[in-house]
């Protein structure tokens, strides 16, 4: 537990690919500060338990489909009357080397990775306008500037969440809406399989992936009132690996 703790009491906060890992730490997070939050995800089983656990309201939903993006974000107006933050975390991945890769391969990663970002922001901005206020908080990647074997697919989707970042960040800054990224390196399902050998050279110099409530803290702090002068961030919360 750290010594800052940021208070949501009122606060209305969407979370994708909340139904494990970063997404799910992030969501108790929320809970923990007393925001009502709303976690999404494709698997429903594991989302119904993870809200559970977590105390926050599951909604099963694809990132990649307008009509269940939509669906989401009236079931948050109509339950409180505002969103306050929005954190886009879903994602899959579909390593191939490129001249193996399909254009469903292509297609599915980069419809939730950047189409799930783009579509769960542009569904709430105009609940962020009529507020004047609103944070949003994308999840990228260090591949996305730097790319990785049998990672093309992905990297395009986190390179594009980044330039998506900084646009939605000039374009919504009148409407007190900050727009923000982390570049995390955190312990997930993703990274299990990894084998122990190559775990020192994709962690940078802290040597071990985060815990995902490492990551939970750094979006907190993008998420919270206190950080209302930061937009168009990317911050690495990587363990140094992007240095």
């Amino acid at each position: 537990m750290g010594n800052i703790n940021f208070d949501f009491t009122g606060k209305s906060v969407i979370v994708t690919g909340a139904a494990r890992g970063i997404g799910q730490a992030l969501a108790r997070h929320f809970a923990n500060a007393n925001a009502t939050v709303f976690m999404v995800d494709f698997d429903k089983d594991e989302l119904d338990k993870a809200a559970r656990e977590v105390g926050a309201i599951g909604i099963p939903a694809d990132v990649s489909s307008t009509g269940d993006v939509e669906r989401v974000v009236s079931t948050v107006i109509a339950e409180t009357g505002r969103v306050d933050v929005l954190v886009n975390n879903a994602g899959i991945l579909r390593d191939k080397v490129l001249w193996k890769l399909t254009d469903d391969d292509w297609d599915q990663v980069l419809n939730v990775h950047a189409g799930g970002t783009f579509r769960f922001t542009r569904a709430c901005v105009p609940h962020f306008r009529k507020q004047e206020f609103g944070r949003v908080v994308n999840i990228t990647s260090y591949t996305g500037l730097h790319g990785n074997r049998g990672q093309a697919n992905y990297a395009t989707a986190k390179a594009g969440i980044i330039g998506f970042t900084k646009t939605a960040a000039k374009e919504l800054a009148a409407f007190g809406v900050t727009v923000n990224a982390i570049s995390p390196n955190a312990a997930t399902r993703m990274t299990a399989s990894i084998p122990e050998e190559k775990v020192a050279e994709l962690t940078g110099p802290i040597s071990r992936f985060a815990d995902p409530s490492e990551m939970a803290d750094a979006i907190a702090f993008l998420a919270s009132e206190e950080a209302g002068y930061i937009t168009g961030v990317v911050l690495p919360v990587d363990g140094g690996i992007s240095i």
